[in-house]
C-alpha cells in the first residue's frame, strides 16, 4: 500500500474588512504552526478589493499589493459541490501551485466578508469542509445586536443596550441622543454591530463624545450597538468542539488603556493577560458553563472565544460577545488559553481540522431532497 496522501489545507486570509491587517497577522502565525509533515498548505489571500490570490499572497498583501503580480495568481473557488480546486481567473496562466483538490479550508478571516457567514456560504455551496462556525453561527456571532437578542432569549445575561441605525444620524441627532441618555447611563460604548477587534468602538462620557462615537461606528456599519458601560473586569474563555464543546481555563485581560482596544490587542502588546484569571473556582466554573451555553445557543462549531464583563461593584457577570473566528496572532488569547489548558498551538490546529472534517461528514449524510411515497 502506498503512503497516505497528506490533507491539503487551504488557508484563507486578508479580506474586505476593517480587520484585514489583523487577519494577516493571524495567518502568519497559523501558517508557521501547521505541521507540513501532515499537511500540504495552499495559501489564499483576499485583497481589500476582494480579489482572491494564491502563490505567495501573504507577502504580497503585507506589502500592500492590491492585485495579482509575479508572485501570485488570481483565482476563483467555484461554488459547485465536488469542484474543490482553485481555478485561475486567467486560463492562460495555466496550473500553478494550487493544483489538486482542497480537503479542508481554514478561514483566518476577521470581520465582515469572512467572519459573518459570507465566506462560509460559499464553502457550503462548494461542499468543502471548513474550520469554524457555519453560516448561522457566524452571522449571529458577528452581529452584536442579534447576538444579544439570542442571549436574552436563552436567559443568558447581557448588559442593557440600544440599537441605532446609521440612517437615523442623517438628520437631527438630538432625538437619538435623548433616547440613549434616557435608556442608558454614562459611560456608554458605541460599536459597529458587525465588526470586531474593537475597530470603530468608542467609550463615551458626554453627549459630545456619544455623538462622535455614533458617527465613528457609522463609518463601518449601518447598525450601531450602544451599550451601558460598567466598571468591569474582562474575562475570556476559549471554546472548542462541535456538539459537545469543551472550555479552556478562564483568562483575564487587564488593559492599560481605557478599554481593550485595537492597538492593545494587536500592536502595543501592553495589556496584562492573566491566565488563569485570579477568580474563585465557583465563578470560574460559572463562566465556563455560560461560555458553553452561549456557544450552543448560536449553533457555533469548531471554535469560539466568549468574552465576559464582571462588574467590580456588584460581581454580576455579563456575556459581552462571542468571536467565532478569534484572533490567532502570537499574542492572541484564544491559543494562549488553550496552551494554558494543555493544548499546544499545533495540536489545537489539528483538533480544529478534525472537527471541520467531522462536522462536514455529519452534514453530508443528511438528505437534501424529499420525495413523497
Amino acid at each position: 500500500m502506498g503512503e497516505a496522501r497528506k490533507l491539503r489545507i487551504g488557508v484563507i486570509f486578508g479580506g474586505r474588512s476593517g480587520e484585514h491587517e489583523v487577519s494577516l497577522r493571524s495567518a502568519e502565525s497559523v501558517l508557521a504552526a501547521l505541521d507540513r509533515e501532515k499537511y500540504d498548505v495552499i495559501t489564499i489571500g483576499i485583497t481589500k478589493q476582494g480579489q482572491w490570490l494564491t502563490g505567495d499572497p501573504l507577502a504580497a498583501l503585507q506589502s500592500g499589493q492590491t492585485e495579482a503580480a509575479a508572485a501570485t495568481t488570481a483565482v476563483l473557488l467555484p461554488p459547485t459541490p465536488g469542484a474543490h480546486t482553485l481555478v485561475p481567473v486567467d486560463p492562460v496562466a495555466g496550473a500553478g501551485p494550487f493544483d489538486g483538490d482542497l480537503d479542508v479550508i481554514i478561514p483566518v478571516l476577521h470581520g465582515t466578508f469572512g467572519e459573518d457567514g459570507t465566506v462560509q456560504g460559499l464553502l457550503e455551496l462548494a461542499g468543502l469542509p471548513y474550520v469554524g462556525a457555519g453560516v448561522v453561527g457566524s452571522a449571529v456571532g458577528m452581529d452584536k445586536g442579534i447576538f444579544k437578542q439570542v442571549m436574552a432569549a436563552n436567559g443568558l445575561p447581557v448588559l442593557p443596550w440600544q440599537l441605532v441605525r446609521s440612517q437615523e444620524l442623517g438628520g437631527d441627532p438630538a432625538p437619538i441622543i435623548d433616547r440613549l441618555e434616557r435608556a442608558l447611563r454614562y459611560p456608554m460604548f458605541t460599536k459597529p454591530a458587525n465588526l470586531g477587534s474593537s475597530v470603530g468602538v468608542s467609550r463615551c462620557q458626554t453627549t459630545t463624545e456619544l455623538l462622535a462615537g455614533l458617527e465613528l461606528a457609522a463609518r463601518y456599519d449601518r447598525r450601531i450597538v450602544v451599550e451601558r458601560g460598567i466598571d468591569a473586569r474582562e474575562l475570556e474563555v476559549a471554546v472548542l468542539g462541535n456538539d459537545k464543546p469543551e472550555t479552556s481555563v478562564v483568562g483575564e485581560v487587564r488593559p492599560k488603556r481605557s478599554f481593550y482596544d485595537y492597538e492593545a490587542k494587536y500592536i502595543t502588546d501592553d495589556s496584562e493577560l492573566l491566565i488563569p484569571a485570579p477568580i474563585p473556582d465557583p465563578l470560574a466554573r460559572q463562566v465556563r458553563e455560560l461560555a458553553a451555553a452561549a456557544f450552543m445557543a448560536i449553533d457555533c462549531a469548531g471554535m469560539g472565544r466568549v468574552d465576559f464583563l464582571l462588574d467590580r461593584r456588584t460581581n454580576e457577570l455579563f456575556i459581552n460577545e462571542i468571536n467565532t473566528l478569534p484572533g490567532f496572532t502570537s499574542i492572541s488569547m484564544y491559543p494562549k488559553l488553550w496552551e494554558a489548558t494543555g493544548l499546544s498551538y499545533p495540536d489545537l490546529l489539528d483538533r480544529l481540522i478534525g472537527l471541520a472534517v467531522e462536522r462536514h461528514e455529519v452534514k453530508s449524510r443528511l438528505k437534501t431532497d424529499f420525495m413523497t411515497e
